[in-house]
């Protein structure tokens, strides 16, 4: 086998639809980019009616596409394709993801991984014996532990579960999509995400705080499932769904963006959100929320803005000169540019295949 060309299976929540969550921009760069790479990919997809409803990108124009209903058909249709790939990952949030995960492992003769794009989430959840894509003993199967969150959490994950080989692969940002576009501001801060109970308290310090204090501003909140209860205040604009497709535009027409990131990617750190590495790409301000390692992506002052209180968002909406905030943005976007594109990923993985294939030959 020429390690160059690889047949790669990635069977990954979704591919074909970004509502509610953030794994479909990430395929779609890592799947594009692999097969510019001159790799084999086949992208399977369990076929649930949320997604189908909602389907921005039906038929990726990059490797192959395939819907299954249900693991039975899973397990008919591509066996022959699961048996004979060089490489077969299965993502976080996979449904019956177990099932799946210990066909994979037990069929797979070439090297066998678990995109992890919910660290910090997926460990809180075997914490308490959740179960409910990965299991402990499955874990120690898969032969690559490829991880969303970097830091210390790799080595936990090697030595409390067994992994074999933990790595980090973070979310990326696709460079022909996001970039910086002169238009005229409708909002002094943005935010978009899907609603999550753990994020509501920084997004009401660090958004709808500011925005009941100051009056005069412009904010807009982008995303779904948020409550129907919840008071937002007169200048909060609210945008249900934002599909990829209107994401650039939606960035540059903010003078900063907020970036709020989940409790237990707080605890562990090392967890960048999409979010954050397209606003950059866009050279938009980011006003981020702290957590450990966030310093490792980011230079704060100079690449990210740092907010704990209403206050902090305040001062940098009202008392940032015009100069240092496109500095700002313009810092970030170069720090992106030159290590956080899904070609970086792409690369990333492939040198991470070739490893476990050389083990395998040895």
């Amino acid at each position: 086998m020429n390690p160059a060309s690889l047949r790669i299976v990635i069977l990954g929540l979704s591919i074909t639809s970004s509502w509610g969550n953030g794994h479909a921009t990430t395929y779609r760069g890592l799947v594009r980019e692999l097969v510019g790479r001159g790799h084999q990919v086949l992208f399977l997809e369990r076929d649930v009616p949320w997604y189908a409803a909602n389907r921005d990108l039906p038929r990726p124009p990059y490797g192959r596409t395939e819907l299954y209903p249900d693991l039975a058909t899973l397990k008919a249709r591509f066996a022959d394709e699961v048996r004979e790939a060089d490489l077969v990952i299965v993502g976080s949030y996979v449904p019956e993801g177990v099932a799946v995960g210990e066909w994979v492992t037990a069929t797979a003769r070439g090297a066998t991984a678990f995109y992890d794009i919910d660290t910090p989430v997926t460990l809180a959840k075997l914490a308490q014996g959740d179960e409910e894509y990965l299991s402990p003993a499955l874990i120690a199967r898969y032969q690559l532990y490829l991880s969303f969150t970097g830091g210390p959490i790799l080595e936990h994950i090697e030595t409390t579960y067994g992994a074999s080989m933990a790595r980090p692969l973070y979310c990326s940002v696709d460079p022909a999509l996001y970039y910086p576009e002169a238009v005229a501001h409708d909002w002094d801060l943005g935010y978009m995400g899907t609603y999550s109970a753990d994020r509501q308290p920084p997004l009401d310090r660090l958004l709808v705080e500011p925005a009941r204090r100051w009056p005069a501003g412009r904010f807009v909140v982008a995303g779904p499932q948020y409550p129907a209860d919840i008071l937002w205040p007169a200048n909060v604009q609210r945008i249900e769904h934002l599909p990829p497709s209107r994401h650039r535009a939606f960035y540059n027409a903010q003078r900063f963006t907020l970036n709020i990131t989940r409790a237990d990617m707080v605890r562990v750190g090392y967890s960048p959100s999409v979010r954050l590495f397209e606003a950059a790409a866009c050279a938009v301000p980011i006003i981020s929320d702290y957590w450990e390692g966030l310093d490792t992506f980011f230079a704060f002052d100079r690449e990210i803005l740092i907010a704990r209180a209403p206050e902090d968002t305040l001062g940098y909406l009202r008392e940032v000169p015009e100069a240092e905030r496109l500095a700002i943005g313009r810092r970030a976007r170069e720090r992106v540019l030159a290590g956080h594109t899904a070609a970086h990923r792409a690369a990333e993985l492939e040198g991470y295949a070739q490893e476990l294939l050389g083990r395998q030959c040895a």
